[in-house]
């Protein structure tokens, strides 16, 4: 028996493809922006089998979008999100105004998340496809973090924090902690994660009675963020690329 194919809203097929937001690609379409296999469409639900047909936006097939990967260094107090519906300063603030070449930065999204109190490495990109393999649980590449603690942890609870815990019916656990200093009430640590889990350091530490002050995550695979401003961002080259396969 044939499988009937899937069919997705054409706003949220845009978006997939990564050639803007979902709020923007219904924009766009009500815009009469956007033709499916050579009619425009005005139904931002507008029901396609992706791949089958073809969509243009502003007469451009989407299969000439050039793709754009970036990395940020997060400043700390900005949330990760397009738009934040208690009007909170977004990471986008810190690309207002971009231009590459000479040209406006298309729409990019986040390629995963830091929250709102968190800072450091954070990558951006128009590629649904790269975007899920770098955010994948089991295939992505390991983040490194550096993390203040309000304790001097010894050797057991380091260990502990590697060997994990369950939470609200989630094991949470690190796959290398290490101690890279400490004063009299408090320690930096090496966090290295191989999956990701909401607020994961954080809900970790606070299991064994641990607070974060701060955390800054140092690096992505092999691609470190290095000596990147805070608040700026680069685009990424193809030895950077490499860096995270």
């Amino acid at each position: 028996m044939n499988k009937t194919p899937p069919r997705h809203g054409l706003a949220r097929v845009l978006s997939k493809q990564g050639v803007c937001s979902r709020s923007e690609a219904a924009r766009w379409i009500a815009q009469g922006r956007v033709s499916v296999d050579g009619r425009i469409v005005r139904d931002p639900e507008f029901a396609i089998v992706q791949g089958r047909q073809r969509i243009r936006v502003d007469g451009a097939d989407l299969g000439d979008a050039r793709r754009f990967y970036l990395m940020l260094n997060k400043p700390r107090g900005l949330v990760t999100t397009a738009a934040d519906e208690r009007g909170r300063d977004t990471v986008y603030r810190c690309l207002d105004g971009a231009e590459l070449d000479g040209a406006p930065l298309p729409w990019l999204a986040p390629v995963g998340r830091l929250d709102k109190a968190s800072e450091g490495l954070l990558l951006f990109c128009n590629d649904p496809q790269w975007a899920a393999r770098i955010t994948d649980p089991e295939l992505g590449p390991d983040k490194t973090y550096r993390v203040q603690i309000d304790a001097i942890p010894d050797e057991a609870q380091l260990r502990a924090l590697e060997a994990g815990v369950d939470d609200d019916g989630e094991r949470l656990r690190a796959k290398s902690v290490r101690l890279l200093r400490s004063g009299e009430k408090n320690a930096w640590l090496e966090i290295v994660l191989d999956e990701g889990r909401n607020r994961q350091i954080r809900r970790l530490l606070a299991a064994f009675g641990l607070e974060t002050l701060r955390l800054v995550r140092i690096a992505i695979g092999e691609l470190p963020l290095g000596e990147l401003p805070k608040g700026q961002w680069r685009v990424l080259d193809e030895d950077d690329l490499r860096k995270l396969r």
